[in-house]
């Protein structure tokens, strides 16, 4: 047994214990950790017989199924790492991550809106060998599991700080970076998940999507590893949620607020059986307290709050449904082996209880870096090793950790992170664009939403319509504000930087 094959691991314990539903397909195969561990070696015995070596990259670009955990365990057993790309972005943001990262080969799927991705990856030079899942006319996944070898595979050499997985996140300048998760990073986080009330008798729905961290290291991998059965959606439709969640027995589940406030106006929340649920765990932005007392009253459902961040793993912080009420916007305490601290941003110093500063974190599950970027790296890290977040927090006098700001400037909607740089540096490209700036904005739905100001250029005419089609041809759905207003001037400090701040008041 080696590092990175964990499900070889796992057989030699429960090999006929049920380890994933896939619910996304027709009907919905259910697979043994012995079944899920005969697809891995059959995929990387073909991957290893076309070139697929330690240290190459295979990419990823689905709706989430099976064929997630698939690639994940498969590359593990090489020594490969998986690249997750978010079939939410738009295409040409898709193509700079894949010339970032260099997979070897990219298995995807062929469903809007992936054929038009698909599409024009296959128009650019230099793209790596498409792999699909299923396809009549070409080679497919589904032909590697009926005929592929299921011959052990095992990399003697890998180590526990090298690469299982990159997943792409971002930062001010708005720069794609692809975060390199390592082996060990994922045994600290199973542990965590351990400590926090994880069981290998659970089974788990997982809704998030597998290109983020959540998707992946919530819970769905911890819990593979300890022995617990995964529920796997296709995508997230509250109807169905609700069904499985009552027909599996479902005993823990995540999602954002935005989730469960779907799930509470679903069609079927009134005659679902909740009862199996020993907790659900919320995270992405502060979870109200009056949907917290509805699921609590009417299905007697109890949450748990979660924090976490692509760089360190998704189990950072955590607070406890006996707090959610009485600590109401706090992310929680640091989980067992994260060290967190609030520091002043410029001198880098302790703070006190209740003095705003940076939140930076250090511990075992922090990723090892940046992928193919060194100077991100040493940016993110100070000499004592902690990982600067970029947030805005303090701590209260009983330890509590409560996020206020970010100093990245980022913003959340639903679930997915935002950042203005990125959309304003689009902006600015239009030629009708003199200057501009982009604020979140309190949205009933999404949590949050984008909201831009513009100043035209002399002369120039360009209306709100025109900006959000030009802003929808270049950038990914989610990222684009739901609405425009256009200034003659924007406010400026004295060293001529637009003032967020006085943006935010007015639209408050």
């Amino acid at each position: 047994m080696y590092i990175g094959d964990y499900l070889a691991r796992r057989c030699v314990y429960t090999p006929d214990k049920l380890a994933l539903v896939d619910i996304g397909r027709e009907p919905a195969p259910r697979f043994t950790y012995r079944e899920l561990n005969a697809r891995a070696n059959r995929l990387a015995n073909w991957l290893g017989s076309n070139g697929i070596n330690k240290g190459d990259r295979v990419g990823g670009l689905a709706h989430d199924g099976v064929h997630y955990y698939d690639a994940f365990f498969a590359c593990g057993k090489l020594g490969t790492a998986v690249v997750a790309f978010n079939w939410r972005l738009h295409p040409r943001e898709v193509e700079t991550q894949i010339r970032i990262t260099t997979p070897k080969i990219l298995i995807h799927g062929y469903e809007e809106p992936l054929d038009n991705i698909i599409k024009h990856l296959k128009s650019c030079s230099d793209m790596p060998r498409f792999l699909p899942f299923e396809d009549e006319k070409e080679f497919d996944v589904r032909q590697i599991m009926n005929s592929a070898s299921t011959e052990p595979v095992t990399c003697e050499s890998l180590t526990e700080t090298d690469t299982a997985c990159l997943l792409f996140t971002g930062g001010t300048t708005g720069q794609p970076k692809a975060a390199q998760m390592s082996h060990r990073q994922i045994v600290w986080n199973t542990f965590t998940a351990l400590l926090a009330d994880v069981l290998g008798s659970d089974s788990f729905l997982n809704i998030f999507p597998m290109f983020h961290a959540g998707g992946l290291f919530a819970f769905s991998i911890p819990l593979l590893i300890l022995g617990g059965t995964v529920i796997q959606t296709k995508k997230f439709d509250p109807v169905q949620v609700l069904q499985v969640m009552e027909q599996e027995k479902v005993t823990i589940f995540g999602g954002v607020p935005t989730t469960f406030q779907m799930l509470s106006t679903a069609e079927n929340w009134h005659d679902a059986d909740l009862s199996s649920l020993r907790y659900c765990m919320s995270g992405g932005a502060p979870m109200p307290v009056t949907l917290i007392q509805k699921f609590q009253k009417e299905k007697g459902v109890v949450f748990r709050q979660g924090f976490g961040m692509t760089e360190f793993g998704p189990g950072v912080f955590s607070l406890a449904s006996s707090d959610a009420e009485r600590k109401i916007g706090s992310i929680g305490k640091p989980n067992f082996f994260v060290d967190a601290r609030v520091v002043d941003p410029q001198t880098n110093q302790l703070l006190p209880a209740n003095q705003i500063g940076e939140l930076v974190l250090r511990g075992p599950s922090a990723m090892t870096g940046y992928f193919g970027n060194p100077e991100a790296t040493r940016a993110a890290f100070d000499e004592e090793g902690y990982f600067h977040t970029g947030d805005l927090a303090y701590v209260d006098d009983e330890g509590y950790f409560f996020i206020v700001d970010r100093l990245k400037d980022m913003f959340i909607s639903g679930g997915e992170n935002v950042y203005p740089a990125e959309i304003e540096s689009m902006l600015y490209q239009h030629p009708a664009v003199a200057m501009c700036a982009v604020i979140e904005v309190k949205d009933p739905k999404w949590g949050e939403v984008g909201r831009a100001f513009v100043v035209r250029k002399k002369n120039q005419r360009v209306d709100e319509k025109e900006l959000l089609v030009y802003l929808k041809e270049n950038l990914a759905g989610y990222k684009v504000p739901k609405s425009i207003v256009f200034r003659d001037s924007l406010p400026l400090s004295g060293a001529g930087k637009i003032l967020k701040s006085e943006l935010r008041k007015v639209n408050s």
